[in-house]
């Protein structure tokens, strides 16, 4: 599929071009999945996309797997471990966050029952048709993405910025920015008309 039309950020390298063909924009609804995405994104801030794609491996593996349980349960000696690895991205606030935001995460699953249920909930009305090249270019927020932003930073979750919160709903899905010129809308949103959480 590499003749096929694509968003133009997807270019760059075949790395970049399998995540856009094969994830960006697809709908996610599990919770340790989910976390990964929020994670990811957390640690893209001030980041190029590639760069974290290409570390995404081995976030992975420090994170185990980004398993809720066991990342809370990490502590300060794992994150002076985790900032001596230099397959990392080592920036000790978005390590620490992705442990905080574990905690957090536990303590909204106690109250809302699932993590992908209360970011899902967060989902704008549907388009009924991809938006242009230029109107992507503009989306970097949203009303959604403020609010959804507004309301982990309540609970205490860092690194979720409404920026970031928006480009979370463009990776997993709540919304689908591909353009009209791509041709992996048609095929996101289908998956998102199946779509139901885990």
């Amino acid at each position: 599929m590499k003749d096929e039309p694509r968003c133009g950020w997807s270019l760059g390298s075949e790395s970049m071009r399998r995540y856009h063909d094969q994830e960006w924009g697809f709908p996610v609804g599990g919770d340790v999945a989910l976390f990964e995405k929020i994670s990811l994104e957390g640690f893209q801030s001030g980041l190029s996309w590639r760069t974290v794609l290409d570390k995404r491996g081995d976030l992975r593996r420090v994170f185990h797997g980004f398993d809720v349980d066991r990342v809370a349960r990490m502590c300060e000696r794992d994150v002076e471990r985790l900032l001596g690895d230099a397959s990392i991205i080592r920036h000790r606030g978005k390590v620490e966050s992705t442990i905080n935001n574990a905690r957090r995460c536990l303590e909204l699953v106690e109250v809302k029952g699932s993590l992908a249920s209360h970011v899902w909930s967060f989902e704008p009305p549907r388009r009924r048709e991809a938006p242009t090249r230029a109107e992507v270019a503009t989306l970097v927020t949203s009303a959604e993405s403020v609010a959804l932003a507004k309301d982990l930073k309540k609970r205490g979750w860092s690194f979720v910025g409404p920026t970031t919160m928006y480009a979370l709903m463009q990776s997993v899905g709540i919304v689908n920015d591909h353009d009209d010129g791509c041709h992996v809308w048609g095929v996101a949103e289908k998956a998102r008309k199946r779509f139901r959480i885990d």
